[in-house]
């Protein structure tokens, strides 16, 4: 191999060709981005940016059981593959026996594709967005508004490869857009977030539109209290509680007691009912435009992942069907430990099953409520009921006999989202949306408004 090569399916390749452990994995994942930063109405920066990083998973066997070590570096090429297989072997030999310890994953063939090029992203991804967006930045201008924010394109190629033969490829598209609209004097602010797998999908204008609509309600201010209202949470709000629930939801964990998912007297809460509402929690590696790899992808070991089961292959699972706790994650480890089905941790989250009334017809039959635009810092506080805390941010509003009357303080909340899901009264109609907390780790959601009767406003904050 020449010291000049650097085609990731020929680095996977050597890497395992120098491997003297009982077993290994190697990934390699290539990664490509492209964004655009505004600030008052005016473009600010632009880049692109390409790299590569490198996973060595090495296995030893032992009398006691088998060990595992795991490196990754970055920016890896032909001289670095032996040191960086020696260090991963190196740190097999050192370690005790692996506890989530299984047969590498083998009896899959080798991917067609495995061999092409990655695939990379450019600034020719905004083609037709850059020009909408700079219409909306126009008549922000002239509608005595500023636009501020950034979209962000990314790509990433995975190349997998084990000791038992399996050669896997899944390109990857991620792409973000948050914008924000505010008054001249910075008094009024309101958000927007949309995901998107290529840029084709978003319309800058409709956005400005939306927020032109919020800053409007704004212009009137009201002082409420903390307190519990009847409030419509939309469908960025539902993802950011949802994804938490679901990073929360470790079969061994709840098994062993220490989650809102643990039954009392032992065992889990598998096979009750969480909703009234016949609502479907979902996950699926073939969601229409929410895709991800196809296969088990894990670059450590955790409480829902284990290095042990990359390659595995992955498709649709319940987690909650018609309101009733279906699954918890599960890796083949804490599956053999808990005796759940397998089911491994998920790429998307889909939430179905509720109306088909839009968060605009859920104001308009709302007598008296709050209607929130996003949550923002949110943490655990008792994971024995998944009680978690954080803040509203830029703009929450109050409705009266179905009107947006104007936009109220905002609130710090004391909620858990597994509560949440039994007192709600309704769902609305389910569609793609972009988390505002965890939009860095956790993109591809689907999601309702939700109408909770008694939502937790604990006490008032003075952000915005």
């Amino acid at each position: 191999m020449s010291s000049r090569t650097t085609k990731p399916h020929e680095i996977v390749e050597r890497a395992l060709e120098l491997s003297t452990a009982d077993g290994c994995v190697v990934i390699a994942d290539e990664h490509s981005s492209a964004n655009l930063r505004w600030a008052g109405n005016a473009l600010t920066t632009n880049g692109v940016t390409r790299g590569r990083t490198l996973t060595v998973i090495a296995t030893v066997d032992g009398a006691q059981g088998t060990a595992s070590g795991v490196v990754s570096r970055s920016a890896v090429t032909a001289e670095d593959l032996e040191p960086l297989v020696r260090a991963a072997e190196a740190a097999a030999r050192g370690a005790g026996p692996a506890e989530d310890a299984q047969p590498l994953v083998g009896g899959v063939p080798v991917a067609a594709d495995f061999t092409d090029a990655p695939a990379e992203t450019s600034s020719a991804v905004f083609t037709d967005f850059a020009p909408a967006l700079g219409e909306a930045f126009a008549r922000a201008r002239a509608g005595g508004r500023e636009l501020y924010g950034f979209a962000n394109h990314e790509l990433n190629s995975t190349y997998l490869g084990t000791s038992t033969g399996l050669r896997l490829r899944h390109d990857q598209p991620n792409g973000t857009l948050e914008l924000n609209a505010k008054s001249p004097d910075r008094t009024r602010s309101a958000w927007a977030g949309r995901a998107t797998a290529d840029f084709k999908d978003v319309d800058p204008a409709a956005l400005d539109e939306e927020l032109a609509r919020r800053l409007g309600w704004a212009e009137r201010r009201i002082e409420l209290p903390a307190g519990r209202y009847e409030t419509l949470l939309p469908p960025t709000a539902v993802a950011d509680l949802l994804i938490y629930q679901i990073w929360s939801a470790a079969a061994r964990d709840a098994a062993e007691g220490r989650t809102v998912f643990s039954k009392q007297g032992g065992g889990t809460r598998v096979g009750e009912t969480l909703s009234p509402l016949p609502l479907t929690l979902r996950s699926d590696p073939n969601e229409p435009g929410l895709e991800y790899a196809p296969f088990m992808v894990a670059h450590s070991s955790g409480d829902t992942e284990s290095v042990f089961d990359n390659g595995l292959p992955l498709t649709a699972t319940d987690w909650m069907r018609e309101g009733r706790l279906e699954n918890l994650v599960t890796t083949r480890h804490s599956a053999a430990l808990t005796g759940l089905p397998l089911a491994p941790s998920p790429g998307n989250l889909i939430l179905d099953g509720g109306g088909e009334r839009t968060l605009d017809e859920m104001v308009a039959a709302t007598e008296r409520g709050l209607l929130v635009t996003c949550l923002w810092y949110i943490r655990e506080v008792d994971p024995a009921t998944l009680l978690l805390t954080g803040l509203t941010r830029d703009g929450v509003y109050l409705v009266e006999n179905g009107e947006v009357v104007g936009e109220v303080n905002n609130f710090r909340f004391n909620e858990s989202p597994v509560d949440l899901l039994s007192r709600a009264t309704e769902a609305g109609r389910t569609g793609r949306t972009l988390p505002r907390e965890w939009n860095d780790y956790f993109t591809r959601t689907a999601m309702p408004a939700l109408r909770v009767p008694d939502f937790n406003m604990s006490s008032v904050s003075q952000g915005v």
